[in-house]
């Protein structure tokens, strides 16, 4: 059998719930799909210059949570190669926060697009802090009737664990709302929690930490979602 093989991007530290989680999620995707996962980390200082190199043979790339990264553009890079090679990408909480810092930079040409977090001062803040931080907290997420999220929970209301203290700045809504990046879940007062990446096979960044199921024993369905769509990818070439 063919593995499915995942590239994690981050900087991995054994005390992040985050990390452990990954990839008994990803154990537990492979095996409600019959599908054997080989999973590999890319340290985010370690593929700056090199992404093509690093990251051509995986069949999926997951940017994963624990941010601050060691190398910003780094997991950028990773974030806008996965996009533009239609490679099936996740995004989790800082995942998510550096696919739409990378997307407003490269697709959107806001050259000065900044995280709040790293560079506080940059002109344009599309990563703000959230009104209220989201850290080791479990919430309700509304998700977009017709989206990906909501065929695959069957249902438009889940519960979610979170953390996080950045988000999608709610300036920057509407300059997003024309894009082919588009909203799929919000929480009960509307702030953006996950996005979805339309004309590409699998792009879905979430607030979230969907991967934190694993910790008690369940698969998650988006994590399957991505690991299926990397499999029917799996012909890309080493």
């Amino acid at each position: 059998m063919t593995p499915v093989r995942i590239g994690l991007i981050g900087d991995r530290n054994p005390d992040v719930a985050a990390h452990r989680a990954i990839p008994l999620a990803l154990e537990l995707a492979g095996a409600a799909l019959g599908a054997e996962v080989a999973v590999t980390w890319f340290g985010t200082d370690a593929i700056e210059g090199r992404v093509p190199e690093s990251l051509g043979h995986c069949d999926g790339i997951w940017c994963v949570p624990a941010s601050p990264y060691r190398n910003e553009a780094g997991a950028l890079s990773a974030i806008r190669y996965a996009r533009e090679t239609g490679r099936p990408f996740l995004g989790t909480c800082g995942g998510f926060q550096h696919a739409l810092l990378e997307y407003a930079r490269n697709v959107l040409e806001i050259g000065t697009a900044g995280h709040a977090e790293t560079d506080p001062d940059a002109a344009e803040l599309v990563i703000t802090p959230l009104a209220c931080e989201l850290v080791e907290q479990r919430a309700t997420v509304i998700l977009e009737p017709g989206s990906r999220l909501e065929a695959l929970h069957g249902a438009t209301e889940i519960a979610e664990t979170y953390h996080c203290r950045y988000g999608l700045s709610p300036a920057y809504q509407a300059k997003l709302a024309g894009s082919a990046l588009r909203v799929v879940a919000r929480d009960a007062a509307g702030e953006v929690r996950a996005m979805e990446l339309r004309g590409h096979p699998f792009f879905c960044v979430t607030l979230y930490q969907p991967e934190r199921a694993a910790l008690a024993g369940h698969a998650h369905p988006l994590v399957n979602a991505f690991v299926a769509a990397a499999r029917a990818g799996t012909t890309v070439s080493a």
